[in-house]
């Protein structure tokens, strides 16, 4: 079980990316959080195995169509939360 933070950057607040990025978390059976960040970006702590969290990076690099992904940050966190789901989370301040 690998856990993960990821910073997205672009245009992706306002497009629905935090949506996206839970739909696709519940189909790699990810588990964890999404929220905004105050500076226009994504924020996101991902658990799965190594193949999931693989997989669910591809697809957020992707985004759904109205957003344009410019990076993403992967940091590996060495410690594990035990998420019970995915869940989006009000706007980081």
């Amino acid at each position: 079980m690998y856990q993960i933070n990821l910073i997205v950057t672009g245009t992706v607040q306002g497009v629905s990316y935090r949506r996206f990025a839970k739909t696709w978390a519940d189909h790699f059976n990810i588990k964890g959080w999404c929220r905004n960040t105050d500076t226009g970006q994504v924020e996101i702590t991902a658990e799965g195995s190594k193949e999931e969290i693989d997989n669910y990076i591809d697809k957020l690099k992707e985004g759904p169509p109205l957003s344009k992904v410019d990076g993403i940050k992967v940091t590996r966190n060495l410690h594990i939360s035990a998420f019970n789901s995915f869940t989006i989370k009000d706007k980081h301040f």
